[in-house]
């Protein structure tokens, strides 16, 4: 049985292509398995997910495959499609991973952003401090990743994107996970300081600000494990 949303889930146009479709299921699945609305170690199935989402079962299958890719479900034989649990111990080496590529793409999108994409980042520097005084804690991340989104694009390297884009989904959802032992405050600093950074367009600046949200990301991680 699926637990309900922490926020309403977004409504799906009727007239878009089957493609899109399967696009559409995966975000939104993506978001259940972040937002621990399914939880780790659950149990899945194409008919739940169908009939929640108001999706065909073809685009469901199609969503699960490119989730199970990135390591966030799992076929186990007689046991269905499960949500994979997290580890907090691996969560550090795909912290090891992430910095090299969060740096590339900061540093890359400095230089290569354009005006539009520079000022929407100014807004969402501000948007994110904002967002960190909400109890509820999806606009926050809803936040994170419309930045991620434009960073991704103004960087123009598609395969630094392809290599980050699980390793955030998994970051996402470690943070909703124990989000309780960290600051978010601190974390929404942080966030909005590599988003003026790239805006304003110093690689150097904008590198230095993503490798100090990972060492908050990595400090975060270390305190966890320590009381776990």
């Amino acid at each position: 049985m699926l637990r309900s949303h922490t926020a309403p889930l977004r409504p799906l146009p009727s007239d878009i292509s089957g493609e899109s479709l399967s696009n559409k299921a995966y975000h939104l699945i993506e978001e259940m398995i972040v937002t621990l609305v399914l939880p780790p170690g659950s149990n899945v199935t194409e008919k739940d997910l169908s009939e929640k989402l108001g999706i065909g079962r073809t685009p469901i299958r199609e969503a699960l495959q490119r989730l199970a890719t990135e390591h966030l479900v799992i076929a186990v034989p007689r046991h269905g499609i499960l949500v994979t649990e997290i580890n907090i111990p691996e969560h550090l080496a795909l912290l090891e991973t992430r910095r090299v590529l969060d740096r590339l793409i900061a540093s890359r999108a400095a230089s290569r952003a354009t005006p539009e994409q520079r000022d929407s980042l100014r807004e969402l520097a501000s948007k994110i401090i904002e967002a960190a005084t909400i109890p509820e804690a999806s606009e926050f991340m809803r936040t994170d990743s419309e930045a991620d989104a434009i960073l991704d694009h103004a960087c123009r390297n598609v395969f630094a994107v392809q290599a980050t884009a699980p390793l955030h989904i998994h970051c996402r959802r470690f943070w909703f996970m124990y989000r309780k032992n960290g600051d978010l405050n601190q974390s929404a600093a942080l966030h909005s300081a590599l988003f003026n950074g790239v805006a304003g367009g110093d690689e150097s600046i904008a590198a230095t600000a993503s490798d100090t949200l990972l060492d908050y990301l990595v400090q975060f991680t270390r305190n966890t494990l320590d009381d776990y």
